[in-house]
């Protein structure tokens, strides 16, 4: 399973990015007095008792942003909330209950997720009375002051109590529902793949524009191995967003980019790649998953001779951080190529849930290094103790060093293309975290010589 999401949300400044870096243990999230510093969603890897988590911090709720991106972070905060495992509800107990609290309240309610409501700011025990009044919002309270670091252990075993449960089970991987999501803008012939893939009518096709209103599930079957496409809605520029049909079809189509295991992203051969394309793809991108650059309606082109060579230089060209994404050329009606695409995306997921043997992966970085060492940071050479693979679908490769800021983004750069070519993650996106290392570790550099203690 992946790694579980915490997330902390509330209105402004009642200490959320002070919080995170307490649990952090490092100075990440920048902290001020002026309410709406923090933007975008800041997220750092973290050990809990064993657990490793993902934290994520996020910007105030309710705030109107002086630089007109309120919608921005509110769609930030909305994101961290639909992925997170476990949810911070931060209150401040010295300014004590504010209105912009209940919205936040509301907004959790509506959810399955498990809150845990965080009284901070509860510097000593004469604050403890005034905290009781959370008990209003009806999840469980827990009081802290990250300022005065106090109230860690009972935090930290809220959040355990809460996580899901840390399980793997590879037969029930063998016999997963592959889920694949079809999307791309608007009549790029979705619902036509859709059908011919199944081998019948199933959606509406039509060459009017946004005929497909909802994400829809097909369950169908391959060679006797069971698949889920997910048809979604075209997407739309925000701008173009006109009726509340509009939005909740993106919202929708976004949902389904992030419970899919597999996205295959639709182009229409005879049109130019467009700003909704590049939007797409950062979002897809942005949610580390399996990609397939699917060119349809591929037969439109054959009076123009146009060798596919061209298309995927095109692509590689418009996409450059995506060269590691596969291309297909597919004709939709008649199901030309969509056999040979399934397949392909099968091969995607697998190379998903790929493990690494720590061994293997300490080996490799050893090499890399000793070909290409990392620059000096400061005067002094960042180091690298060694790495392991926390997680799958995508892979999660944690590398503790020395200092993590020292390593450039071009030697990160390198390394994950060290990673993506010896591995079998060629084709999937791979999260690569740079951690501290702990005093309490005592593993060597890595230099072939891992010691454990």
């Amino acid at each position: 399973m992946s790694i579980p999401k915490v997330a902390i949300v509330g209105r402004p400044n009642v200490g959320k990015s002070s919080l995170f870096n307490w649990l952090v243990g490092e100075r990440i999230a920048i902290v001020d007095s002026m309410a709406g510093v923090t933007r975008d969603r800041m997220t750092h890897p973290i050990e809990l008792d064993d657990r490793l988590i993902e934290l994520i911090d996020t910007g105030g709720m309710g705030i109107e942003d002086i630089d007109n991106l309120t919608d921005d972070v509110e769609a930030q905060i909305q994101l961290a909330i639909e992925t997170a495992d476990v949810i911070l509800f931060v209150l401040d107990t010295r300014s004590g209950w504010a209105p912009l609290d209940d919205q936040v309240a509301r907004r959790l309610r509506g959810i399955e997720t498990p809150v845990v409501c965080v009284a901070n700011k509860t510097d000593n025990d004469s604050y403890i009375s005034q905290a009781d009044e959370f008990h209003r919002f009806g999840f469980d309270l827990v009081c802290t002051s990250a300022k005065q670091k106090r109230g860690r252990r009972d935090l930290i075993d809220a959040i355990i109590e809460r996580l899901p449960t840390d399980e793997t089970d590879e037969e029930n991987h063998k016999r997963a529902v592959m889920k694949v999501a079809l999307v791309g803008r608007r009549n790029v012939g979705k619902s036509t793949f859709i059908n011919t893939l199944i081998d019948e009518p199933r959606m509406i096709v039509s060459n009017v524009p946004g005929t497909t209103r909802d994400s829809v599930d097909i369950h169908f079957e391959l060679d006797g191995l069971p698949f889920i496409a997910i048809d979604t809605p075209g997407y739309r520029r925000a701008k173009s967003v006109s009726s509340n049909i509009d939005f909740y079809g993106t919202r929708r189509a976004n949902r389904s980019i992030r419970r899919a295991d597999v996205v295959l992203m639709l182009f229409d051969a005879s049109q130019r790649i467009g700003k909704v394309d590049k939007q797409l793809v950062n979002f897809i991108a942005d949610q580390n998953k399996p990609c397939i650059f699917v060119v349809n309606k591929w037969d439109l082109m054959v009076d123009h001779e146009m060798p596919t060579s061209q298309w995927a230089d095109y692509l590689r060209d418009t996409f450059a951080t995506m060269w590691h994404v596969p291309i297909a050329f597919v004709t939709g009606q008649t199901g030309r190529n969509i056999k040979m695409l399934l397949n392909h995306a099968q091969m995607l997921y697998s190379q998903s849930h790929e493990r690494v043997a720590t061994s293997t992966l300490n080996k490799l970085l050893r090499l890399a290094v000793e070909h290409t060492p990392p620059p000096l940071h400061y005067h002094r050479r960042p180091k690298i103790y060694y790495a392991v693979q926390a997680d799958v679908g995508p892979p999660t490769i944690v590398i503790f060093c020395n200092m993590p800021d020292g390593f450039t983004t071009t030697y990160r750069r390198y390394l994950l293309s060290v990673l993506r070519d010896e591995l079998d993650f060629g084709e999937v996106p791979i999260k690569v975290y740079y951690r501290k290392r702990g005093k309490e570790d005592s593993k060597d550099e890595v230099d072939g010589k891992i010691k454990r203690s």
